[in-house]
């Protein structure tokens, strides 16, 4: 990211083209960020869905953004990035081609979903980035649905990292441990919330020196690829994982699976299944009379006798003019029945091995499987972001069902089942009343809200998620719904969309306390309000967390603070649009902290105390070793409360008492210590 100004007297703006509900969401942000917007629009009066979003507009076009003389009007020359976010995918890419001949440097943030043609502009054009409002917000439903301890997963450099959330029971490993010893290189902690007081909105919010209590909620960042069972989802301190039935359900639903069989197959199959119990128990009968009517002969011969009459063969053992052994009329009379009886089963058997080499010729259509029996997500409506939810869910091995109105197409994989027709059906034979969770992404956010309250009252326990336009709705219909989650995805695309519009590459976005947290890579520049600063400085300073630092080659997991930031360097944070709002603006909070050093226990860990100093609060080598050489003494270096807590237990296991004291914040000087004279 960069904030050099332009080389322009006029002030770069932010060209939004297409004020759908996307592109208000857009205004509406890019303004929070101080701002100039212009918009294009090819109605001259759009449909504001906020009555003020007109006058936060600094100037407003109307007609096609395709055209040059449009683009022109609205300044395109002077813009510092334009977002192309009509409802028409060929719309924004021919205003992009448009944008580019006219500003070589604008920042070029597009809305398509054509992923292959994305790459391709992408490598001719540059410093342009492509969305589609499922791209984040298909993800945020799956793990809504997911119900458990996993808030996020995502991919970071090749790393999956997960962000996980769970309650500390009585007797859990970490029970009367510190906060700060969870912090490790395979964990961080983002926040901890108590019964008698709310997770905050910061990512650092909580005490470090805190002991973690019965009843605490932990929120924490790990690298997954490090945690046992990570494949599985499991939560860190090991839950038990809820996502199959269990065996007594599997038992209790026997007969179930057997009515099921038997009345979702058809016609032949049915007389199939009749004719060969049917022909198993002449079988049986056969070899019984067989072998009583002729002790002489073993049980093995009395099976063959009747094997070669159930298969057609009576010509086989009473063609003969004289029988191999003596057979009365009555079990005579029974072999040409086994006969006649095996004429028809095989006339069957065979009919429904044809069908099956004829479907398979003819390329029928595939039957899919039959919904799962409990335990499962079943998807409502298949549109693009219902397949997207679907696809996830299928990596992560979830049992699920999708349910629609309408057939859905072919891309939908054969093997993920499937059910047509009306919702007061198909819920029916979903299992709903079994079902672990629902997600309601139709088109129609009415109908969403309609499908919701249905469903809670088929099932009142499971996890709903709805989609909705509006996240204040959303909010306002969650609190009436019980257990249940509305997520707006314009909302979040177009957050996603607004960040990257300043320069930056958005990884991943998931909701965690009802707000959106965006994974948000940054590349120093020179020039940046980010270079040659401690993470510390940026983790505290803009309230986000970093979670990948990467220089050159070597690639830091959940980096430690004292990690200072080069040019080329690139930082992977977790932070909240306030968060990336602070950053791009420079609006860093400043520290307010003071260490103070009373003695030193041993003077052979002198030096190492200074290095110490020196690493975590970032002063000169030089104060540092002076400060430790006139102790008692105050480090007038301002440190925020976690980097100063960390500096404490780091001198501790040095042998050296210090404490932490709050103080006014000091303005940017060269590092000193003040010596305490007694």
């Amino acid at each position: 990211m960069s904030l050099i100004a332009p080389q322009d007297d006029r002030p770069a703006s932010f060209l939004v083209c297409g004020l759908g509900k996307v592109g208000q969401q857009c205004v509406l942000l890019l303004k929070e960020f101080g701002v100039s917007v212009v918009g294009i629009d090819c109605m001259p009066s759009p449909r504001w869905q906020t009555p003020e979003l007109p006058d936060l507009l600094d100037g407003l076009v109307t007609g096609d953004c395709c055209q040059i003389a449009v683009l022109q009007r609205a300044g395109i020359a002077h813009c510092r990035a334009a977002l192309l976010v009509t409802d028409d995918e060929r719309t924004n890419i021919a205003a992009a081609f448009a944008a580019r001949s006219l500003n070589q440097n604008v920042r070029l943030v597009i809305r398509s979903a054509q992923e292959n043609l994305n790459r391709l502009l992408r490598q001719q054009m540059g410093n342009l980035v492509a969305f589609e409002p499922s791209q984040f917000s298909a993800n945020i439903f799956a793990l809504a649905s997911l119900g458990d301890a996993t808030k996020a997963l995502f991919d970071v450099g090749g790393a999956k990292m997960r962000v996980v959330r769970f309650k500390i029971e009585p007797g859990d490993w970490c029970e009367g441990r510190r906060l700060s010893d969870l912090n490790t290189t395979s964990h961080r902690i983002l926040s901890n919330a108590r019964e008698t007081k709310a997770a905050s909105s910061s990512f650092h919010s909580w005490n470090p020196d805190d002991t973690i209590q019965k009843g605490d909620i932990l929120t924490f960042i790990e690298n997954a690829d490090r945690v046992a069972g990570a494949a599985e989802f499991r939560p860190y301190r090991g839950e038990k994982n809820e996502t199959l039935p269990s065996m007594s359900l599997r038992s209790a639903n026997l007969g179930d699976r057997i009515k099921r069989l038997w009345s979702g197959g058809t016609q032949v199959r049915r007389v199939a299944v009749a004719s060969s119990i049917i022909m198993l128990g002449l079988v049986f009968i056969g070899i019984t009379l067989f072998r009583l009517e002729n002790p002489d002969i073993s049980w093995f011969d009395a099976l063959n006798v009747s094997v070669v009459l159930a298969l057609g063969g009576f010509d086989n053992v009473f063609g003969a003019l004289h029988l191999p052994f003596p057979i009365s009329s009555g079990l005579y009379f029974f072999s040409v029945v086994i006969t006649i009886s095996s004429a028809v089963f095989l006339g069957i058997l065979y009919a429904m091995m044809t069908e099956r080499v004829l479907s398979a010729r003819l390329q029928i259509a595939h039957r899919r499987p039959h919904a799962p029996l409990a335990g499962h997500t079943i998807i409502i409506g298949m549109g693009v972001i219902g397949r997207r939810v679907a696809a996830i869910l299928r990596d992560w091995r979830r049992p699920l069902i999708g349910l629609a109105e309408q057939p859905v197409g072919a891309d939908i994989p054969p093997d993920m089942p499937i059910q047509i027709g009306p919702l007061s059906e198909t819920l029916e034979r979903a299992n709903v009343t079994m079902a672990k969770s629902v997600v309601v992404v139709t088109d129609d956010e009415v109908a969403n809200l309609e499908v919701s309250l249905m469903i809670r009252s088929f099932n009142p326990h499971c996890t709903l998620v709805f989609r909705t336009a509006d996240q204040q709705f959303a909010k306002n219909i969650a609190s009436l719904i019980p257990a249940s989650i509305g997520i707006g995805d314009y909302a979040i695309v177009a957050e996603a969309i607004a960040v990257a519009s300043f320069g930056e590459n958005i990884l991943s976005a998931f909701h965690l306390d009802g707000r959106t947290v965006l994974a948000t890579e940054y590349t120093v520049e020179p020039g940046d309000n980010l270079i040659d600063r401690l993470l510390a400085e940026i983790a505290y300073g803009y309230d986000v967390a970093p979670i990948v630092h990467k220089h050159g080659e070597k690639i830091h997991l959940l980096p430690a603070d004292d990690i200072r930031l080069e040019a080329n360097d690139r930082v992977v944070v977790l932070a909240t649009i306030d968060g990336l709002q602070r950053v791009e603006t420079a609006q860093r909070v400043l520290p307010s902290w003071f260490l103070r050093i009373e003695k030193i226990q041993s003077f052979d860990s002198t030096f190492d105390a200074a290095n110490a100093i020196t690493r975590i609060s970032g002063c000169e080598l030089r104060v540092a070793r002076e400060a430790m050489a006139h102790l008692p003494a105050r480090l007038d270096v301002a440190l925020y409360r976690h980097q100063g807590l960390r500096l404490v237990g780091e001198l501790k296991k040095m042998l050296v008492t210090s404490s932490l004291e709050p103080g006014g914040t000091l303005s940017p000087q060269p590092c000193r210590y003040s010596a305490e004279r007694h």
